[in-house]
């Protein structure tokens, strides 16, 4: 891109331990890691101090390297460095995520962070920091106030700095491991708060896509991304057989043969953690197929790379049980979302970094009102592909489904709680023919596909029940009228509607004669009494 152009200053010295160059692109970073040693290396003056060596690095499943360049609210940036950081949760489950130091060209320090499956661009909130509520006690899902607006505690991890490389814009404790806490709003704002034994750190950042970055200095986007665990060999422990992961920051995988889930999100140092699960039916769609989709207002192309079936635990013995599949789909720039095939039809769905408003009974996320209609306790009961996030045997978590209309589509609206984190995503209703032409599925697999369910389920029943009251008191009231209108049908019946006897009833009951003087109707009279009957 012409009108971003690299820095024309740089300050370079020599790897105290392996005497590589390390070159640094800002004058304000405080440290670098050594692209050939990775010993992490401290400004001194004009010189530089070796701390430590960082961890290897685990590649994501992003584009993004560094070098790359970009613009974010009209101001031209650099990727100059990356933190990966490791975290455990309350219930133990372990995980990563990863953090690209920006430099803009005016000087300015940004993050550019993973967030489930999403990004997020954020900044550093300048002192003084706001004053900070309880945050270690509250439980997730806690609406919190910080200076003086509304937050929702989100996420609470243990985290530790696992690899870093380039430069960064704070020296990082390599030894420390501290609470990172997460609070959202109904802006669609995260506020990231690290919990550091020295002072707490903030940083403010708000959901983006990298396409609206405008990135260059990318790798081929024509050429496939292969994992580089793939070149290490990596057997599955439970059968043998060779594991290729396609995603570089793929933290589960499972087995193309035994079906076994294996863990790799801790490397493949030591013996990989694994379960096995009995086999299940074949996805409908395939793993590895690729369809067109429309994400966002966008029509963009998505890879389906894993696949989990999930169930509802029944609060007691009488309550009926309900299956569904979710498919994990990727896009190069855009992330993840998940195609859901349940009882009551197919879904697009994708995180969000916001949550809803309450309006009432009601939430209202993005300008829709929704409705609550169910919570329940999700399991997951089998799985096949690849997964962004550690994927543990029998792992279950606390939903909420939600449902809301707007220009005639059905949308959907979920919240999914776990002990550490609650994560909120939103989405719309498809059909069985959308996603057969979306991923040129052939004709005959529409039976298999449709989800008869789903017709009745954008049905509002309150609406329609107040319908159908309506409906049977008219029949009703014409059936009565009918049998009414004739009071000489036995006559008629016996001795035909031409006959002398017929006709003299009908002038005999039309003149009003032997009745109290009521015309009848529904005002009293005979019509409610009987009297004539």
């Amino acid at each position: 891109m012409s009108d971003q152009e690299p820095g024309q200053r740089a300050w370079r010295a020599s790897c105290t331990f392996c005497g590589a160059p390390v070159e640094f692109r800002s004058a304000a970073s405080p440290m670098a890691v050594c692209s050939f040693c990775k010993s992490t290396l401290v400004r001194d003056g004009e010189s530089l101090r070796r701390i430590g060596q960082s961890a290897e690095l685990f590649d994501d499943h992003s584009p993004l390297t560094l070098g790359a360049r970009g613009q974010y609210q009209g101001e031209a940036f650099t990727l100059i460095g990356r933190l990966q950081l490791a975290y455990k949760d309350d219930e133990g489950e372990e995980g990563r995520w990863t953090e690209w130091h920006a430099l803009f060209d005016n000087g300015r320090s940004g993050s550019l962070s993973e967030d489930n499956g999403a990004y997020v661009f954020g900044f550093g909130l300048p002192p003084p920091a706001p004053t900070l509520p309880d945050l270690l006690q509250p439980a997730v899902g806690t609406a919190l106030f910080v200076a003086q607006q509304p937050w929702v505690l989100s996420s609470r991890v243990q985290v530790h700095v696992h690899a870093a490389q380039g430069e960064l814009s704070c020296v990082p404790d390599l030894q420390a491991i501290y609470p990172v806490v997460e609070l959202r709003n109904t802006a669609g704002e995260v506020l990231s708060v690290e919990l550091q034994a020295s002072a707490p750190a903030l940083s403010l950042g708000r959901s983006v896509q990298l396409a609206e970055l405008k990135l260059s200095g990318l790798p081929d986007a024509k050429q496939p991304s292969e994992a580089k665990l793939k070149a290490k060999g990596i057997e599955c422990p439970s059968c043998g057989t060779a594991l290729a992961p396609t995603l570089d920051n793929t933290q589960s995988i499972v087995c193309s043969s035994c079906k076994a889930v294996v863990d790799i999100s801790k490397g493949l140092g030591g013996d990989l953690a694994f379960y096995r699960q009995d086999n299940s039916l074949e996805p409908l769609i395939p793993l590895g197929r690729i369809g067109r989709l429309k994400v966002g207002g966008t029509v963009q192309t998505w890879q389906v790379v894993g696949y989990q079936e999930r169930c509802d635990e029944p609060s007691g013995s009488d309550d009926e049980q309900t299956f569904w599949r979710e498919y994990l789909l990727y896009n190069r720039m855009a992330g993840f979302v998940f195609l859901v095939d349940a009882e009551d039809g197919w879904s697009l769905v994708r995180t969000v970094t916001g949550v809803p408003s309450v309006k009432g009974d009601k939430l209202n996320f993005k300008g829709t009102d929704y409705k609550k209609r169910y919570t329940y306790t999700a399991k997951t009961t089998y799985v096949l592909g690849e997964f962004y996030w550690p994927v543990r045997k029998n792992q279950r978590s606390i939903n909420t489904d939600y449902t809301g209309h707007s220009n005639g589509v059905a949308l959907m609206l979920n919240s999914e709680q776990t002990g550490s984190e609650i994560t909120w995503s939103a989405g719309e209703a498809l059909t069985a023919k959308e996603v057969m032409a979306a991923f040129r599925m052939a004709p005959d697999q529409l039976g298999a596909m449709r989800r008869d369910a789903g017709l009745l389920s954008n049905i509002n029943w309150a609406d329609w029940m107040g319908t159908l009251f309506w409906i049977v008191l008219i029949l009703v009231f014409l059936i009565i009228v009918t049998r009414c209108s004739d009071d000489c049908s036995d006559i008629r019946d016996t001795y035909g509607e031409s006959s002398t006897e017929y006709q003299q009833c009908r002038s005999y009951h039309s003149s009003g004669s032997g009745h109290g003087g009521s015309s009848g109707g529904s005002y009293g009279g005979y019509s409610s009494g009987g009297s004539h009957k």
